[in-house]
């Protein structure tokens, strides 16, 4: 695969000027809790929600990538003997099974070829960019400027009697047990994680426009196009052998409108480091802690 590496949620070119800017913004982020998580060697997998684009510090350029984010603390807290982290801003399960190109042009081999058959512990987070996250955001936030007590997403998506984004995570799964496949066998006896992804908006009522842009009627939409990919990852997990930690529940009342010392999830414009509509340092440790928990 030749083509540039996005990050999950990275909207239109207007935005990434956005980008730029957060990025000198720090947020500290302690250290979760001690768990009885696997000890020897765990591989993280997934694509930018797992990276951490512009979260401090970027260690990898290439797949924006940093060593505050979930596996890292993870690892750290679990006392991991050794590590490898090759998650990736704008990762696709293709990705994970092939190989492609980061956000640099540098060429990268499959994720999965960082499994050994000594691996632990295996942590997958994928699905967002398969179906097209990025574009739907940048889409419904476009067109909620026209109609911000609407529903121009929805409308949009569902026009003809047929859900295009429910139809994208369906296809979306098989994929994903793909990738799962290809884990057990590279790793036959390692404790496999597949994570879903917190919450954008918030779990009840209409957002926050203009805030962030989406459209009234459109957010409980779009709230319910992201319960239905963590629901279909984990009936995937289950039917692939793998276990689901949950990271949604969690982050309910952290989303996106929230102040910017509570939010997991920056909105548009970042007001902690991160890049638009991703997980801050906050996010990245929210999520580990719940990893842990489920891992204990």
């Amino acid at each position: 695969m030749n083509r540039p590496r996005l990050p999950l949620l990275r909207t239109a070119g207007r935005m990434t000027a956005l980008v730029a800017a957060a990025a000198g913004v720090l947020l500290a982020a302690a250290a979760p809790a001690v768990a009885a998580a696997p000890a020897g060697r765990y591989v993280a997998l997934g694509d930018s929600y797992t990276s951490a684009p512009l979260v401090p510090t970027q260690v990898d350029l290439n797949c924006l990538r940093s060593n505050r984010n979930y596996p890292s603390l993870v690892a750290a807290s679990a006392g991991s003997a050794s590590f490898a982290d090759v998650s990736c801003s704008g990762a696709t399960t293709e990705d994970i099974l092939y190989g492609g190109d980061g956000a640099l042009g540098i060429a990268l081999p499959p994720q999965v070829n960082a499994v050994t058959s000594a691996t632990a512990l295996v942590t997958v987070q994928i699905g967002g960019n398969d179906i097209g996250f990025s574009g739907i955001i940048s889409d419904c936030a476009e067109a909620s400027v026209s109609s911000p007590l609407g529903s121009p997403c929805k409308d949009r998506y569902t026009a003809g009697g047929t859900d295009q984004l429910r139809a994208r995570i369906a296809a979306t799964a098989p994929k994903v047990t793909a990738v799962l496949r290809a884990v057990r066998q590279a790793a036959p006896n390692a404790r496999v994680v597949v994570l879903g992804y917190p919450a954008i908006l918030p779990d009840s009522g209409y957002g926050c426009w203009p805030v962030v842009p989406i459209a009234y009627q459109d957010v409980p939409y779009l709230r319910g196009v992201q319960k239905a990919l963590n629901t279909m990852l984990a009936d995937t997990a289950a039917a692939g052998g793998a276990s689901y930690a949950d990271v949604y529940t969690p982050s309910i009342g952290r989303d996106a409108c929230k102040s910017s010392g509570t939010r997991w999830v920056e909105g548009l414009i970042p007001q902690n480091a991160a890049a638009p509509f991703h997980p801050n340092a906050r996010g990245e440790q929210g999520m580990a802690t719940a990893l842990l928990a489920h891992l204990s």
